[in-house]
């Protein structure tokens, strides 16, 4: 332990000679660039939660993630982002911002994420979001945007997420989603804003992926049928956004909020809308049907020929030539869609996406595609040659039962014990003889002598006398249950004085 000690003392006297501000000189310094107020942890810098009224300059280059929420921000300067080049976080909600301006992003082409909720944000025009080429994921939910220009999302080409709910939109253009594609596009948000006038056909034209992740609920949609039946459709189908939400899709019966009913409750407002109305709205999927193990190819036959045509698995995976990443789907030359080996996974919606300049707008094709295992191949049985056989088999049991019982098999099998087989056999029938000495024989009180006989002590015989009436003289002869039958000899009559005297030609009753 003298060794511990002995730097401690060295270091006691070094900070009397050097006093304390000398001290200060020897323990590590903060990063000389990050700014007051801010945390700078690795490439992440938070400077949220302070009040901030202008970002802060000299930003750290090396910043991979910048939060500036929760302060006071008004506005953006253009070139503001120039420093971080590695940018790809930018957390700017719940600032007071009203206008973003041209050129605000123009030095953030890496950003992935870019937060702009609950601002004060009112209008989004064409150049606001500029140089954001890159950009998956946008939120700009709970501000007060009353209008977007027509080609607000210009240029998002990668833009996967866009967050529109809670603003006070009245319209939205189906289109072309205000330049954004539908390529990449996966969610779009425009819940509890104040969309009254929706184009139906615009609506149902969009692919079956972005329908999955459209939210229209709490808006003051009309109470239109051919509405109500394409959001009862999806319903049906079970799209995420409808099935999640359903209670909150309402919409108005008079152009007034009191009159808002609920779409999937209210079923007696829609009661006279005819079905046949919304037949037209949706292509029907083209049903497929394979089996594990086998190949399928799907072709996107659009009405005019496509200079582009990409694919969207059920995985929501952009499929392009060369195909998938994991190699089971390829995209060829012509466009279409090919799987050597399909598997369980490749069940879902394949939806085929053709851009071209001789297509008036982007198609979209659909195919829903069922993967079944494929049915166990019959065993080969005969089974007409099982069922003569057993048949064979049964018959050959019931004769072995009928005339081969056991002990005359053991009595040939076991030379040993003839003897005792001989005793257990079964007794053999009586003779005429024997029969009618039994009938018309005088029947005696007293068993003749038997001397020889080996009496059995377990063994009992019971005769009883026949009744005067019903019997006209006969024997009734009781027998108990442990009867030996291999010695029938043993039998002995008991009569009457009247069934004594009496001859009769009826035979023993035995009970």
């Amino acid at each position: 332990m003298a060794w511990l000690v002995v730097p401690g003392i060295l270091l006691c006297m070094l900070g009397a000679g050097l006093g304390t501000s000398d001290l200060e000189d020897l323990l590590p310094l903060a990063p000389h660039n990050c700014p007051n107020k801010c945390i700078c942890a690795a490439d992440v810098l938070s400077c949220a939660g302070h009040g901030l009224q202008d970002v802060p300059v000299a930003l750290p280059a090396t910043a991979s993630e910048l939060d500036l929420s929760h302060n006071a921000l008004k506005r953006l300067y253009p070139g503001w982002l120039a420093p971080l080049s590695r940018l790809r976080v930018l957390y700017l909600g719940y600032n007071k911002l009203d206008m973003l301006g041209h050129g605000v992003f123009t030095n953030a082409s890496g950003l992935r994420i870019l937060d702009l909720s609950s601002n004060m944000l009112k209008i989004l025009h064409t150049h606001d979001l500029d140089g954001l080429g890159r950009l998956e994921r946008l939120l700009l939910f709970n501000n007060r945007l009353v209008h977007l220009d027509l080609d607000a999302f210009q240029g998002l080409n990668m833009l996967s997420h866009l967050y529109l709910g809670c603003n006070e939109l009245t319209s939205f253009s189906f289109n072309h989603l205000h330049g954004l594609g539908t390529t990449h596009l996966r969610t779009l948000d425009l819940s509890s804003n104040w969309l009254r006038h929706i184009s139906i056909s615009r609506l149902a034209a969009l692919p079956a992926f972005l329908k999955n992740g459209l939210y229209l609920h709490n808006n003051p949609l009309p109470c239109n049928c051919r509405l109500y039946h394409l959001l009862q459709r999806w319903h049906q189908r079970g799209l995420s956004a409808l099935r999640d939400f359903a209670r909150e899709y309402t919409c108005l019966v008079f152009q007034v909020s009191a009159s808002r009913v609920r779409f999937f409750e209210h079923s007696r407002v829609f009661e006279n809308c005819s079905a046949a109305a919304a037949l037209d709205l949706e292509l029907p999927e083209e049903q497929l049907d394979t089996q594990v193990g086998q190949s399928l190819r799907l072709y996107c036959n659009t009405s005019m020929p496509a200079a582009r045509v990409a694919w969207v698995s059920p995985k929501n995976e952009l499929l392009v030539a060369p195909g998938s990443q994991d190699g089971s789907i390829a995209v060829l030359a012509d466009g279409s869609l090919a799987i050597h080996r399909v598997q369980e996974q490749h069940a879902g919606i394949f939806v085929c996406l053709a851009t071209g300049p001789r297509l008036h707008h982007n198609q979209t094709l659909e195919f829903n595609v069922s993967v079944h295992k494929p049915r166990p191949e019959p065993e080969t049985f005969n089974t007409g040659f099982t069922t003569l056989l057993g048949c064979i088999v049964g018959l050959v049991l019931v004769l072995l039962y009928l005339f081969a019982p056991p002990c005359r098999g053991c009595c040939h099998c076991c030379r040993h014990c003839r003897r005792a087989c001989r005793n257990r056999c079964w007794p053999r029938a009586p003779s005429p003889l024997q029969e009618l000495s039994a009938q018309s024989s005088v029947l005696s009180t007293t068993p003749p002598d038997a001397p020889s006989r080996k009496a059995s002590v377990h063994k009992h015989v019971v005769f009883l006398e026949p009744g005067k009436k019903g019997l006209n003289g006969r024997v009734q002869l009781a027998v108990a249950e442990d009867f030996d039958l291999c010695n029938p000899m043993e039998l002995q009559l008991k009569a009457g004085s009247e069934s004594a005297s009496s001859t009769g030609s009826d035979g023993l009753m035995m009970t």
